[in-house]
């Protein structure tokens, strides 16, 4: 484990209302390091908990021209501030629309791509820019291992998560000093996610059979479990030595 100070460390985590973000923020926070919470909706449970050490940015990362906004405006160099290590977690992401081309609601394509790959993009370029001056930076993009497997019914969640490990990769090219970033798939998780893919049809998605299978059996770890491994690896010294990683392989 790489050995940091939580007073001069700080973390911006995507999707923390909710499921494997806020597990995420969690961790991170109980291990003192101040994060910074960006989602459509507060977590009132968080707060309570953690009181100052969580800041909350209420805003929708499918509307590109708000996150824009956010990100061009000081908010996100006065987070940053003189930090010793600065880690993003860009968890956020949508499943819909599943099924085949014929059976997808149109609208909600960009708002799939504009979350799964817009924001990830954007965000990283502005935390590479804002974070400099800090010792360590690491960004870490949860995958999924259905981007690098082709999956009938998730042709737009495939095709999304695969642009974020290339992305990944690239990055990795650019070396930037001082960066590591690894897009990471951490496996099943019994999250809200995994609630829409049993609430679907076999029509729309014809692998439904097995994820309800694996909730029935209770074979999907929690967030919580799944959170605290992701913050293990993303802290630890390994980190970022693959740019797109199982978090099975883990040790």
């Amino acid at each position: 484990m790489t050995t940091f100070d939580a007073t001069r460390t700080a973390a911006i985590v995507t999707g923390h209302s909710r499921g494997l973000g806020e597990a995420i923020a969690t961790h991170l926070l109980t291990r003192g390091v101040r994060v910074l919470g960006v989602s459509r909706r507060r977590n009132e449970d968080l707060v309570r908990q953690f009181g100052a050490l969580l800041r909350e940015v209420t805003l929708d990362l499918s509307d590109d021209a708000a996150l824009t906004r956010w990100l061009e405006s000081a908010a996100l160099e006065e987070f940053a501030g003189e930090l010793e290590m600065a880690l993003l977690v860009n968890n956020a992401g949508v499943l819909e629309p599943m099924g085949a081309p014929q059976l997808q609601d149109v609208k909600l394509v960009p708002r799939a791509v504009a979350v799964n790959v817009g924001a990830v993009l954007m965000l990283t370029a502005a935390f590479a820019r804002v974070t400099s001056t800090a010792a360590e930076r690491r960004v870490l993009q949860v995958s999924s291992g259905a981007g690098r497997n082709a999956r009938a019914g998730w042709s737009v969640y495939c095709s999304t998560k695969a642009a974020v490990d290339h992305h990944a990769r690239c990055v990795a090219l650019d070396a930037p000093p001082r960066f590591r970033i690894s897009s990471v798939a951490p496996g099943v998780i019994d999250t809200e996610m995994q609630a829409e893919i049993r609430a679907t049809t076999d029509e729309r998605f014809p692998n439904r059979p097995r994820f309800v299978k694996l909730h029935r059996d209770k074979e999907l770890p929690s967030p919580a479990k799944v959170g605290g491994r992701l913050v293990d690896y993303l802290l630890s010294d390994g980190f970022g030595a693959e740019p797109v990683f199982d978090l099975e392989n883990f040790r």
